[in-house]
């Protein structure tokens, strides 16, 4: 199999313990599914392997790897697990945002760094419900604010320790602003909503979470944006963000090929499966190439409107193939792919969530097409 991922970017014993973490998740994988229960004890073992400190800096004790890096594990772990995957992304870029900040910018976010490690932080992202206008209200108070809102695909809810979400400010006298900030999930307030039965990535826990006037003090905000408008943080988080989320949707395609493959050798005269196999590969090389294309912006490109559009770009191209891959191995391997045993109805069920992260297709195109036409697209998103 070809991987378009720098090898040399992330040191073998980082690539080994993804890829034995991964085959243990396979093993795993369809009882969770079938279940709808969250990969409680893949989370474990990823924490015990140290991958949820990977992305932060050595500085602060962490393993130093970068966004093209995380990336490729991601796909490994993908590869066996998807839904365990993709939950990880989340915590992740919330790992990989802060670092990138504190490598490129020397922002202060040391704090926050520093606990990761320290405590072995899992860290949950509300992107699910928050993007360019927030959500959930902010009230202020003495000493800080009170947040109360509703969350939705909080994705490792059942074992998160940390929600970096946002909230609005009715501020009277700056106008409407939003506030980034984190709540602790053991704060007073907050509950986890038994929420998530769906389609595919069933073993996520991406729940909701109500929050119930939280307290979150002065000194936690992280910083403020007026909603609705495309602000400086959002073009990093966007850069950072999402190369990893479908990284870990790369690998669930790259699986999916595999037991396509796996069950069409099985069929009778196997040769009659070339035109449909040789067409999953190159929709998979076309999602291989979309997903380095974001990879390599993360790694070198500057947060803004013109890397913001590439990247979103890359991310339709992405989502495209890869589900093309999906039909084209779901074509291949027959009628045995329709079984539940085999593990492609499930990975078939997992793929279809590149279609609901932002920007989906249409609002991708109006960006684009704003920039490609000189309009102003601070606001389309």
């Amino acid at each position: 199999m070809i991987s378009l991922v720098k090898e040399q970017t992330v040191a073998k014993d980082w690539r080994a313990e993804a890829e034995a973490l991964s085959a243990r998740f396979k093993v795993r994988a369809a009882s969770h599914d079938a279940e709808g229960s969250f990969v409680r004890a893949n989370f474990e073992d990823l924490r015990e392997a140290g991958l949820t400190v990977a992305a932060a800096p050595a500085e602060f004790g962490g393993g130093d790897l970068d966004v093209p890096a995380m990336g490729g594990l991601l796909t490994i772990l993908g590869r066996g697990c998807g839904s365990t995957a993709l939950a990880f992304s989340m915590h992740t870029h919330q790992v990989a945002v802060p670092a990138w900040r504190w490598r490129r910018d020397k922002a202060p976010v040391e704090g926050l760094l520093r606990r990761i490690v320290g405590e072995r932080l899992f860290l949950l992202s509300s992107g699910g419900s928050d993007w360019l206008a927030g959500s959930a209200r902010a009230e202020r108070v003495e000493g800080g604010y009170r947040v109360t809102g509703r969350k939705a695909f909080v994705s490792g809810a059942p074992i998160g320790d940390l929600l970096m979400t946002m909230a609005v400010l009715d501020d009277p006298a700056t106008g409407p602003q939003v506030l980034h900030l984190p709540v602790s999930m053991k704060a007073e307030g907050v509950r986890v909503l038994d929420t998530w039965n769906t389609l595919g990535m069933r073993g996520t826990g991406s729940h909701d979470v109500e929050l119930d006037g939280v307290f979150v003090p002065d000194a936690a905000i992280g910083a403020r944006r007026t909603p609705g408008e495309w602000h400086p943080l959002m073009h990093t988080i966007s850069l950072v963000a999402f190369p990893l989320i479908y990284s870990a949707y790369l690998g669930v395609a790259e699986g999916m090929r595999d037991t396509a493959l796996d069950l069409a050798a099985r069929r009778r005269d196997p040769a009659r499966q070339a035109p449909p196999a040789g067409e999953m590969d190159t929709h998979l090389l076309g999602a291989r190439l979309a997903v380095r294309h974001m990879l390599e912006l993360a790694g070198t490109a500057s947060p803004g409107a013109a890397t913001t559009n590439a990247l979103f770009q890359a991310r339709t191209l992405a989502a495209r193939e890869m589900l093309a891959v999906a039909d084209r191995a779901l074509e291949l391997a027959g009628g045995a792919g329709f079984y539940r045993e085999g593990g492609l109805e499930r990975m078939f069920r997992d793929i279809q969530g590149v279609r609901y992260h932002p920007l989906t297709d249409k609002v991708q195109a109006d960006y684009a097409g704003h920039l490609a036409l000189g309009l102003d697209a601070s606001r389309v998103g």
